[in-house]
């Protein structure tokens, strides 16, 4: 769960160099102050948006090597299709994974790489309400090895402008609920789950109290990957208190969220502590039930309708990890 209602996942994802992940730079042509339509009378971008100039050379779906003539603008919104790749179509809901390549307009210099060392980028979600236009409209229906260059002036102190060249290598599709084994000997003293057609949690507390340690029980095992400490996960949810009574529920939203369960720079974790520690070691695909002391979720602090010194209960379906 979110440290805060609004604040405590972050948005950006996993930083590469330069701090600077794909999705951050996504984010960061989203929010610039230039509207997606901008134009300068210097910029190498036609009337349709399209990025002139530049050339990309490379076997599909390995780095390309990007070639145009410095220094040069580019519109926040703008972009270049480098290459058509060969694989499958790229459709609504995919998660797609991209390598990328940010390149200094006005010098041509590499200002992020994520080819090098293999980290590509899995948090892109072809999702409307999620994408910016720009981004969805050229990522939706492309192939699977297509690099297109977009055109992002940063609007963070770094100040670059650049063109941000991705490469989608592979696809798929999040789970849209638990799917696995049901776990057959669960404790019969734990609050008792039952689920919907659609998966949707209902909860029987069966005389569950507080807490002094954390409680992390299996329900649905998945078959997909173990999360680490290093994952970002994506996840639907439901949290209750002790008494029954539900202060939070993402199905409710029809919604995810992606909860980091890796620390930021400063060593404090992206969600509450029974989160992470809950959830690291579990699988995509699970269902979990944590029971979390108040000293791993939010302390004496009243939070929002959960009151200060809650013991917390939440059934999580792990959907996603990247």
């Amino acid at each position: 769960m979110r440290k805060s209602v609004k604040s405590m996942l972050s948005p950006l994802g996993k930083a590469v160099a330069l701090a600077c992940s794909l999705a951050m730079c996504v984010s960061l042509a989203a929010c610039s102050s230039s509207s997606s339509d901008s134009k300068s009378s210097s910029d190498s971008s036609d009337k349709k948006g399209q990025i002139a100039g530049v050339t990309a050379k490379g076997k599909l779906g390995e780095k390309p090597t990007i070639s145009f003539n410095t220094p040069m603008t580019v519109s926040d919104g703008s972009y270049v299709v480098l290459q058509k790749g060969d694989g499958d179509v790229i459709e609504e809901g995919d998660r797609v994974c991209a390598q990328g390549i940010a390149l200094n307009v006005k010098d041509g210099t590499e200002l992020m790489d994520t080819w090098t060392k293999n980290t590509p980028d899995c948090s892109l979600k072809v999702d409307s309400k999620t994408l910016s236009s720009t981004y969805y409209n050229q990522i939706k229906g492309a192939k699977i090895n297509t690099t297109i260059g977009f055109g992002v002036n940063a609007q963070d102190s770094s100040g670059y402008s650049y063109i941000l060249a991705m490469t989608f290598v592979s696809k798929s599709k999040d789970l849209e609920k638990a799917t696995g084994e049901e776990v057959k000997d669960v404790p019969a003293n734990l609050p008792k789950v039952t689920r919907a057609k659609n998966g949707k949690p209902s909860i029987d507390m069966n005389g569950q109290g507080s807490v002094d340690s954390l409680i992390s029980q299996t329900l649905i095992k998945g078959n997909g990957a173990k999360l680490t400490d290093k994952n970002t996960v994506v996840v639907k949810y439901t949290g209750w208190l002790t008494d029954g009574k539900q202060f939070d529920s993402s199905w409710d939203r029809d919604s995810t969220i992606d909860a980091d369960l890796f620390s930021d720079s400063s060593g404090q974790h992206q969600v509450i502590e029974g989160w992470q520690k809950g959830l690291v070691g579990q699988t995509v695909g699970s269902q979990v039930l944590l029971v979390i002391p108040p000293d791993q979720a939010y302390g004496d602090k009243e939070q929002g309708s959960i009151p200060a010194n809650s013991t917390l209960v939440f059934v999580i379906d792990i959907l996603a990890a990247y």
